[in-house]
């Protein structure tokens, strides 16, 4: 029977390696996310001049290529922290992930190094993705393995919360930064600074990080002989197990990944790209959101060792699904009511040739380059012109067949029409029209657009912070760092990560700022579905075994 003295002391080790996983954690987060907040900075940083909309999204496909790389650093990290030990695993990606941040800080633009610049860029950006694929899985096994039967939940909601906390770290920095100085320092070589900054926040890390021992369960099973020598191929060639990663990935981490990007990422982008909000207000409020949302991955963490992981997940997905379209609009009506007024009372119509032409349609949102490359000679047309012209300027728009007048019309509510593509025509058709340039700071219903983004969180919390203890706890020791990082880094780093491009793809694809939604709607869906069906409850297992 253990003793007063030995149960406080087992429970200050618990809090260092809470502490310790989850602060190194935080720190690898505020790594990678600060490219992600800086993102509409580097269409014209390191892209080539020309097009704003296609500078903006090759800038979310560079988002997103960090994450397309999070699984093979999964399976490369997971097999050596299977193979070798949690704790040395992780650090190495912590070593990694800062060492490529940091370089991002001084890496010349492209008007400087020409196409050598988003090369560069793009190299880093993997190396990101390539670390925070082993970070994770190792963070989350650390904790659980240290975990008393029964709290697993509610000690791995602690990882879970480092994610929020390094974009919310992200916004800070860049915020205050932005406040003290000018926008035009800012845009030159202030956004370098925090990404330099990352080379303290490793320094801490690692430093606290050498304080940890292995975990007790891998180290015992290690002593035993029993870790397996070959976790890839257990993992994966084997069908029980790798039947389990399946059920992960579409059951539990697709899902998982759309709603926490939605709820945190895309509506950054939703604010400021689309509904023109200021940058102060939109991290202002954003951060306001963080804050009032992240304890709520504690209280799900813990609820989950009572009732369960699955159905806290599953909820939140249907939630998420049912009623994300009323939220989004909500915000629009709250952030700016005067597009939304005018949304409602003229409505513009992009009359075209084009209309039913999607594969056009999306190479021409991709821009000139993407355009020379992918169709040799097509030119320009007047559509394309029409089309950025109103996505610049942030304005919805319909597409619909060409009329009889001409190939390409401006219908403006049905009161103003404009034939072909001219720029001061079509502003001075929208302007009486009530469609805003910005967002007005003053009519900006400030509780309103906090609630609603806070309701998008409590949707992050549920589905986010049980799911570490029911990875943790669906797969067995000897591979259980390999089997889980896989199916998270699946569904965050392909079905999550690449939701702003595809979401902010369709949106200027169709020119209905809602119709990304769809995408999010429909992997929350298909999640909650085969979830309920084949999604085993785990909270009862014993990890030790």
């Amino acid at each position: 029977m253990s003793s007063p003295q030995d149960a406080a002391a087992l429970d200050r080790k618990h809090k260092l390696v809470i502490f310790a996983s989850s602060l190194g954690t935080v720190f690898e987060w505020y790594d990678f996310y600060i490219y992600g907040t800086l993102a509409v900075f580097f269409g014209k940083l390191f892209f080539p001049p020309g097009n704003e909309t296609a500078g903006f999204l090759a800038s979310l496909a560079l988002f997103g290529v960090g994450f397309s790389v999070r699984p093979f650093g999964a399976l490369v990290f997971g097999r050596i922290g299977d193979l070798v030990g949690r704790k040395y695993t992780f650090l190495v990606t912590i070593l990694v992930m800062g060492l490529s941040t940091a370089l991002v800080g001084v890496l010349p633009t492209y008007e400087k190094i020409g196409f050598l610049a988003p090369v560069i860029l793009v190299v880093l950006r993997l190396a990101q993705g390539l670390a925070l694929g082993g970070e994770y899985g190792g963070a989350a096994t650390y904790v659980a393995e240290h975990a008393p039967h029964g709290k697993r939940g509610a000690y791995t909601s602690w990882i879970q919360t480092t994610a929020t906390l390094g974009f919310f770290l992200s916004l800070a920095v860049i915020l205050g930064l932005r406040q003290v100085m000018s926008p035009e320092s800012f845009a030159s070589w202030g956004w370098r600074i925090p990404f330099l900054v990352s080379i303290i926040l490793l320094g801490v890390s690692v430093f606290i990080r050498l304080k940890l021992e292995e975990s007790p369960v891998f180290a015992e099973m290690k002593a035993q002989g029993k870790h397996s020598t070959a976790p890839l191929t257990e993992s994966f060639a084997r069908w029980p197990n790798a039947q389990l990663v399946l059920r992960a990935i579409f059951g539990a981490t697709a899902g998982q990944g759309v709603v926490w990007y939605a709820g945190q990422f895309y509506v950054l982008y939703f604010l400021s790209s689309t509904l023109k909000v200021d940058y102060v207000n939109t991290y202002l409020l954003v951060a306001a959101s963080l804050l009032i949302g992240t304890p709520f991955f504690i209280v799900f963490g813990r609820l989950s060792d009572r009732i369960g992981r699955k159905k806290i997940m599953l909820t939140g997905c249907l939630l998420a699904a049912l009623t994300y379209v009323p939220i989004f609009r909500g915000l629009t009506q709250a952030a700016n009511p005067a597009l939304a007024e005018a949304m409602y009372r003229a409505p513009v119509v992009l009359h075209t040739t084009e209309y039913r032409n999607t594969v056009e349609l999306a190479i021409a949102a991709m821009g000139d380059a993407a355009r020379k490359i992918i169709l040799p000679g097509k030119v320009v047309t007047e559509t394309d012109q029409a089309r950025n012209f109103l996505n610049a300027r942030g304005v919805p728009f319909t597409l619909a067949p060409t009329r009889p007048e001409a190939p390409l019309v401006l219908d403006v509510g049905g009161l103003t029409t404009v034939k072909g593509f001219d720029a001061q025509a079509y502003d001075a058709a929208l302007q009486p029209a009530g469609y805003p340039k910005s967002a007005d700071p003053a009519a900006i219903n400030k509780p309103a657009v906090i609630g609603l983004l806070s309701l998008l969180m409590i949707y992050v919390t549920m589905v986010y912070g049980p799911i570490a203890a029911f990875l943790v706890e669906l797969f067995p020791t000897r591979i259980r760092y390999t089997s889980m990082s896989l199916p998270y880094h699946i569904g965050n780093g392909w079905f999550g990560g690449f939701l702003p491009l595809i979401a902010a793809s369709i949106v200027v694809f169709t020119g209905d700022i809602y119709a990304g939604l769809w995408y999010p709607i429909g992997i929350a869906l298909m999640t909650f579905i085969v979830g309920a069906l084949v999604l085993p409850e785990t909270k009862d297992n014993d990890i030790d075994s």
